[in-house]
Formats: C-alpha cells, sequence, structure tokens
C-alpha cells in the first residue's frame, strides 16, 4: 500500500494546470490587443514601469502581453510569477533585495533590476471538471525602486485580471466556431475609448460611499456617489427617491436586498441596471451592512460602485462567442443554449416545436470554381434568407461549414409545415455565375418534431439528420420530415408569395 503524500498532491495539481494551459493553446500565440490593452491600462492607473500578463509552463515563464520590458521570456526558476502561482494567492514583494526568496535572483542583481512586485493570479476552468479553476499565470506590475502597494491599485488589478480571465475563457469558447476578427475590433475600439476616460486619480475607480439611517429612512451620499447618479453634491434623498434611478425590475431586487439585510442582519451584494438622472444607463454595483450602537441597528452603510464598463466588455464578448462571425447569425454554441431552453419551455407549455437541418447543395463547387470569396457570399445571403421577414418568430443558426439549422416555435408556422418546408426549399435556391459559368446552389432539409421519444437537442438532430441523409439520397434540394417517407419539393414560384431576388 502506497500513501499520497503531498508532493502527489502538487504533482497531480501541476499537471492539471499544465494541461488546461496546453488546451488553451495561449502560449507562443501573436500579440492580442485586448490583453494588450488591459496591460496598458494597468501601467497608465498604477503608475509602475512595468506591467505582464505572464503564463507559467513547465520550464519557463513566458508573457502574453507585456509593457517596459524587452525580454519575451524568462527560466520559471527565476520567475515571482512561479510563486503567486504555487501559492494561488496575490504577491506583493515590496523590496526584492530584502526578501530572502529573491535577493539574489538574477532579474534582481541584474536587468530589469526588480525592486518591487505585485502579482494577481489569472485562471482558467479545467477541462474535466468545469467548476475547478487553476492559475495559468498572473496580471502583474512591477518597478525598480521599492514601493509600497496602495489599495486602488490592488483593488484594480484584481478587476483587471477578471477581465484577462474573461478574456481566456471567451477566447476558449468561440475559438473553434468563431474567429471574430471585425467584431473584435468594435469591441476593442469601444473598450479603447472607455478606458481612455478612465484615468482620473482616485475617481478611476467610480466607487462612492453611502449611509441609510433606519429612522427616517435618509440617505447620506458621498461625492462620487452623487456623480454615478448624475446630480450634484448635497442632502442626500429619502429612500424612495433614491430607488426612482433604478429600473421596475431593479429596483424590486435592491428593495428586497435591503429588506432581507434588515430582517436577517446579513450583507447584501448586488448588481442591477440603473439610470442617471439625465436618462443614461448604467450597470452598478451595490454593497451593504448593518450599522450597529450599542446592539441596535441604526443605519445600513455601504458603498456604490459604476461597473458600466466592465459590463459592456463582457456583454460584447458574450455577444461576439454568441454570433458567427462570417453570416453575422447565431453561432453553434449559442444554438446549443437556445434550443436546450426552448426544448423546456414547449415541454412545459405543452406546445409544439420543430428542428431543421439544412445542408447545402453543390457548395464545395462554388468554391472550387469560384474561390472562398464567392463560397463566403453564398453563406451569407443563405444566412440572410433564413431571416426572412416570415421567418421573424424562428431561430437560424450556422452549425459549421455549410450547415444551418432552423428552430421553429412559431405555432402558426407548424400549422402547416410541409407548405413552411416547400417555401424555404424555394427561397434557399441560388445562382453565381462569373464570366459565363453559372452553378447552381439548393439546400436539403431535414426535419424533426419534438414530442414523443424526441425530448432532447441530442434526439432532435439525429433524427432530423438522418431525415436530411435520406433526402440527399434520393434527391438533392428537397426535404424530409423524420417519421415520413414522401419528399418535400420546392414550391413553383407562383406559390411563393414572398420571393428572394436571386443575384
Amino acid at each position: 500500500m502506497t500513501d499520497c503524500g503531498e508532493d502527489d498532491v502538487v504533482t497531480d495539481a501541476e499537471h492539471a494546470r499544465l494541461a488546461t494551459l496546453d488546451r488553451l493553446r495561449l502560449l507562443d500565440t501573436p500579440p492580442e490587443r485586448e490583453f494588450d490593452t488591459i496591460v496598458r491600462l494597468a501601467q497608465r492607473l498604477t503608475g509602475y514601469k512595468i506591467a505582464l500578463v505572464t503564463l507559467v509552463d513547465k520550464d519557463r515563464q513566458w508573457f502574453k502581453s507585456k509593457i517596459g520590458l524587452d525580454l519575451q521570456e524568462t527560466p520559471r526558476e527565476f520567475a515571482f510569477c512561479a510563486h503567486a502561482i504555487a501559492a494561488d494567492d496575490v504577491l506583493i514583494v515590496p523590496d526584492a533585495t530584502r526578501d530572502d526568496r529573491f535577493a539574489s535572483n538574477p532579474l534582481v542583481t541584474g536587468a530589469p533590476n526588480i525592486r518591487f512586485y505585485a502579482g494577481v493570479p489569472i485562471h482558467a476552468e479545467t477541462q474535466q471538471t468545469a467548476s475547478k479553476r487553476v492559475p495559468l499565470g498572473t496580471l502583474c506590475v512591477i518597478d525598480d525602486q521599492p514601493r509600497d502597494v496602495d489599495p486602488g491599485d490592488l483593488d484594480m488589478l484584481l478587476e483587471l485580471a477578471r477581465l484577462v480571465e474573461t478574456l481566456i475563457a471567451a477566447r476558449a469558447s468561440a475559438a473553434e466556431a468563431v474567429r471574430f476578427a471585425e467584431e473584435r475590433e468594435r469591441t476593442l475600439q469601444a473598450l479603447d475609448r472607455k478606458h481612455r476616460q478612465l484615468r482620473q486619480a482616485e475617481r478611476m475607480a467610480k466607487i462612492g460611499s453611502w449611509r441609510l439611517t433606519l429612522a427616517d429612512n435618509k440617505t447620506e451620499w458621498s461625492e462620487q456617489t452623487y456623480a454615478i447618479h448624475g446630480v450634484p453634491p448635497g442632502d442626500g434623498k429619502p429612500l424612495d427617491s433614491a430607488l426612482d434611478f433604478y429600473p421596475p425590475k431593479a429596483r424590486a431586487i435592491v428593495t428586497e436586498a435591503l429588506e432581507r439585510t434588515m430582517a436577517t442582519g446579513e450583507p447584501f451584494d448586488v448588481e442591477t441596471d440603473f439610470t442617471t438622472a439625465q436618462g443614461e444607463f448604467r450597470r452598478v454595483r451595490s454593497m451593504g451592512e448593518i450599522e450597529m450602537d450599542k446592539g441596535q441597528p441604526v443605519a445600513l452603510i455601504g458603498v456604490f460602485q459604476d461597473v458600466t464598463a466592465r459590463f459592456t466588455m463582457e456583454e460584447a464578448l458574450r455577444q461576439v462567442a454568441h454570433t458567427d462571425e462570417l453570416t453575422r447569425i447565431a453561432s453553434r454554441g449559442r444554438f446549443n443554449e437556445v434550443v436546450d431552453e426552448k426544448i423546456k419551455a414547449t415541454i412545459e407549455n405543452e406546445e409544439r416545436c420543430a428542428l431543421l437541418l439544412i445542408d447545402l447543395d453543390h457548395f464545395k463547387a462554388v468554391n472550387d470554381r469560384f474561390g472562398h470569396h464567392a463560397g463566403d457570399e453564398v453563406l451569407r445571403v443563405m444566412a440572410a434568407r433564413l431571416n426572412a421577414d416570415y421567418l421573424s418568430h424562428c431561430f437560424a443558426a450556422r452549425l459549421g461549414g455549410d450547415e444551418f439549422v432552423l428552430l421553429i416555435s412559431d405555432q402558426a408556422i407548424l400549422k402547416d409545415l410541409t407548405s413552411m418546408l416547400r417555401r424555404l426549399l424555394y427561397d434557399l435556391q441560388y445562382t453565381v455565375s462569373t464570366n459565363g459559368v453559372t452553378l447552381s446552389v439548393s439546400a436539403t432539409i431535414g426535419a424533426c418534431w419534438l414530442g414523443g421519444a424526441v425530448k432532447d437537442r441530442g434526439q432532435l438532430l439525429r433524427n432530423a439528420d438522418a431525415a436530411l441523409y435520406e433526402a440527399k439520397r434520393r434527391q438533392r434540394g428537397s426535404a424530409m420530415i423524420s417519421g415520413r417517407s414522401e419528399l418535400v419539393l420546392p414550391g413553383q414560384a407562383e406559390t411563393v408569395p414572398l420571393k428572394l431576388i436571386q443575384k
């Protein structure tokens, strides 16, 4: 019998960490503006000379993004960040020359002459267990002079480290299905505009404080709290007036949090929508707890933060991950989310739902004959036709390549699914013509109803795929409904109410 000691645990943890780092394929990748923007922001906000996003590999420390440093990597044995990774905690070294761990380190005794270091671990979820997070590296700042870390700077590094983690998670989830160059550029431009406005000393954090006296429901606000509300500094507002800045749903959340804290004594921490006095949308975070005086609750006290910039970026990144870059319709990942929600709602409401699996015919011939730019245009046209007005209540997505999917929950359409298929087959006919050469593209469709033995996304897709395969075998440009034997053919032009003009 062999004991499992601490070294074995560490080895297993390190193995999981390195496996996650390898899976994300971040090492030795070209510079990416998202990470560079965060590093520049960290340097500007803290005033330190060097800011880095580091990744700690088996034998080296590699810099995903850097400013103020010429090196691209260092041996792991010299890396300050390796200590932060090992402890999985914030590491602050005010003066490396006075720290036995680092005093003889070549990075201290020679260039870049590190004296001050502050590093925050950045994490990612392991593939084996989604809820388990492992440290990959750090967001850190470095200076060649001894320093004491400012609490505000440390809070900002923690926030920026969370942004790095968000970027890594979005990059991983979108890597296979989305190459979001255009959307990423727009997101970065918007993010860069916001970051240029952030550097305003202590106001950069956009955090205010507040106090609510329980006897009269009167609020006391700090100057920054007034600024977030968009009103000039003055007397605090009564609670009812203060709640007017929240939309109805957000107001209910805040009210419930206040009442629960007053009833139970437990602190609250909520994030909600918010509207300034000028009618501008904001996302705010409120934290509060009870203030006691001689054993009696006398007030609620807390802090109030404008987190709009972070919220907007996260929403933009979510949108990028949910959108197919080429066709601008939903991605496969977004489809998986929507179809599962729709299946659940359909079953609960005892309604009908159908799924269409759509595969383009002769698409490879277009790519081979006219080039991928022509093939890309075909995909964009087909996506646009799946978003036609009569399909406005349906959900279209690109699964990949020349394969699309359409989820139909419109009960009016579902009354005559065959007629809808005839019309859709007609609409998805498209002709590509260049230099006297003409190729016709059509679509073959496999359809499946939700219900009976078909109760989940996997079964829907399998049945629809089987119907699609059979339709292709019998006649391309047709459709089949799972469980039926007859083919559905395109409707004639005169039977189609809305014709889409072919190029």
